[in-house]
């Protein structure tokens, strides 16, 4: 089976960043329309015209692959912080339950040993030397220790 982890802070950090990628573009492809679609004949004569009106098709065929692009640039940006913000619903809402489940289980245990069932020790403080706190009896690492004195 395959897990999918996700941060919802950094999704919509990267959704600012496409954004941003995207008004880059934006403003790329206009400031290139003019100069590339209403090219000038390098000379007076059909086989200059003729080229000058190739690249103009081309430059036209590019600002039509350019919307597109845009177009589905944005969807994706607006698809990603859909997620973003649907991932930070859903743990919100199991935030709550979880976390009292876990203090349902861990509460008789942590106030007769002084130590969780399950979970994490916490950090020693900063700069006095103090040593972390145990982590849980089943599962947990034990807190690191503070920095010295």
């Amino acid at each position: 089976m395959a897990f999918l982890s996700t941060i919802p802070d950094q999704m919509t950090a990267a959704v600012t960043t496409l954004s941003n990628i995207g008004s880059a573009l934006t403003t790329a492809n206009a400031a290139a329309a003019a100069p590339t679609i209403q090219l000038l004949a390098a000379a007076n004569d059909e086989v200059s015209t003729a080229i000058a009106a190739l690249f103009s098709g081309h430059a036209l065929t590019y600002q039509g692959v350019g919307a597109h692009a845009a177009a589905f640039h944005s969807q994706f940006a607006q698809a990603l912080n859909a997620g973003a913000a649907a991932y930070a619903e859903a743990e919100a809402a199991n935030v709550s339950p979880l976390q009292l489940a876990l203090n349902e289980i861990n509460g008789p245990v942590q106030t007769l040993t002084g130590r969780p069932l399950v979970g994490d020790g916490a950090n020693g403080t900063p700069g006095t030397g103090q040593n972390g706190a145990p982590g849980g009896w089943l599962l947990g690492n034990g807190g690191a220790g503070g920095s010295g004195a």
